[in-house]
């Protein structure tokens, strides 16, 4: 290589790729930038908002829950409307008819206050989530996220 190849505008290039190399460090970036978007992807979180009316009840799941591999489920639950708490729960559907709440998972303080609750999945197998109110009558205003 020519010691002018190396020098170009005053600046020093420690190496010079031709045109083949140049098309492969863009594909191997290419590659790590698809990467790293994936691994991005599996992290990624749900975030379920909602409001619990005069019924005082607010289905979450539309089914049971049917995993039964061990894994972490992290819940993040927050009520957004003051002078309201409500309760985070799992239960079948006779419990969520009746507002019954046998599997407290989270409850709620205050505005602005994250209550965080990890659980072993197939301790939610065969059951739904719902959230209840416990205090209050005016309509709350909450934030699920789940991991």
């Amino acid at each position: 290589m020519k010691l002018a190849n190396q020098f170009r505008l005053g600046r020093i290039s420690l190496f010079r790729f031709p045109v083949n190399g140049q098309k492969w460090f863009r594909h191997a970036l290419g590659a790590l930038a698809l990467l790293a978007a994936s691994a991005h992807g599996a992290l990624a979180a749900t975030t379920i908002t909602g409001t619990v009316q005069s019924e005082g009840k607010y289905l979450v799941s539309g089914a049971p829950v049917t995993t039964t591999t061990p894994a972490v489920l992290k819940l993040s639950f927050q009520n957004n409307t003051p002078g309201t708490n409500l309760e985070l729960c799992a239960g079948n559907s006779a419990d969520f008819v009746a507002g019954a709440c046998p599997t407290r998972l989270s409850d709620s303080g205050g505005p602005g206050f994250v209550f965080l609750t990890i659980v072993d999945t197939p301790a939610l197998s065969g059951k739904i989530i719902y959230v209840i109110r416990a205090v209050g009558i005016a309509p709350a205003a909450f934030q699920l996220t789940i991991e």
